[in-house]
């Protein structure tokens, strides 16, 4: 039995890299040093424990069936050490504590803001936004970069990949428009529909899915004058082109207030999802913990 002194955790942690990279030569590039000496790395935790990790099939690593179990090891270690320095970095237990929040880069600003508005005015917490691609961000979560995901798509927990999703908004989509010059009669849906040019969200986006097949049910072909995956510059584009879009309320929120836009109609069985997406963690963000419970959709 090897004595946890003599465990090295330095090629540990190298077998934990190339392990999940599956590419010695990759995983030297990234790590800054030669394949031979990574190579070598692995080779002498394979001799501290007396059995081979990975199985070389010319350029490929295959992991043996300890390998595999090592990983699952190396997984749990090396993402709590993260986490212990993103911990300790952001400052919990502090007078400031840093609250670091990842966006999709789609989703609406203003419910971005609606969100964290309660953060806002709390002199104790340094908020930290950035805005993304799910894939870039699930990847700064998994290394405790970030501490909340805020996504209109929903992710899928796995044994690798631990992550926690809750529904904390749902919101129904809406048609809004240049102000009518008489409001004397009402947008009838869908009748109406077919005398607009519309902005719409991407071939990518769930409203944009759920919308083009209610379309399709009844039996529709509309006037599509732009498809826009940014949020923001479909808020833009609204405002300014004359036309009418599909969004949730909450994306033109403050034109409708001003009178800039005008909702005409609220379109039924398409709703936009919102998420908070974290990870399992063993120190709980007291931030986080503030803010999601308030939040969460029943």
């Amino acid at each position: 039995m090897i004595p946890l002194q003599h465990l090295n955790f330095h090629h540990l942690f190298y077998f934990w890299s190339v392990a999940k990279e599956g590419h010695l030569t990759n995983s030297a590039n990234r790590l800054h040093i030669s394949q031979s000496a990574l190579s070598s790395q692995i080779r002498k935790l394979e001799e501290q424990f007396g059995y081979d990790l990975f199985i070389r099939d010319g350029k490929k690593l295959i992991l043996t069936e300890l390998g595999s179990i090592v990983l699952d090891y190396a997984e749990g270690i090396f993402e709590l050490g993260n986490e212990l320095i993103s911990t300790v970095c952001s400052g919990e237990g502090q007078k400031i504590q840093q609250f670091r929040v990842g966006a999709v880069s789609t989703l609406s600003r203003n419910f971005q803001e609606n969100f964290l508005r309660p953060l806002l005015d709390k002199d104790n917490v340094q908020l930290f936004l950035e805005s993304s691609s799910l894939k870039t961000l699930l990847n700064h979560l998994s290394v405790h970069k970030l501490d909340l995901i805020l996504s209109n798509q929903p992710v899928s927990t796995s044994k690798h990949e631990p992550w926690r999703c809750r529904r904390i908004a749902q919101q129904s989509v809406c048609i809004v428009g240049p102000s009518r010059k008489t409001k004397k009669r009402r947008f009838n849906f869908p009748k109406d529909l077919a005398s607009h040019k519309f902005l719409l969200p991407g071939q990518n986006s769930d409203i944009r899915n759920q919308f083009d097949l209610l379309c399709e049910d009844l039996k529709l072909d509309i006037d599509v004058f732009a498809e826009v995956d940014d949020m923001a510059m479909l808020r833009l584009l609204t405002r300014d082109s004359g036309g009418v879009a599909v969004v949730p309320e909450v994306v033109v929120q403050d034109e409708l207030h001003s009178g800039a836009l005008e909702k005409y109609c609220v379109i039924p069985d398409v709703y936009e999802n919102f998420y908070a997406i974290t990870t399992k963690r063993y120190f709980k963000s007291s931030v986080l913990n503030d803010l999601l419970p308030k939040k969460m959709a029943k």
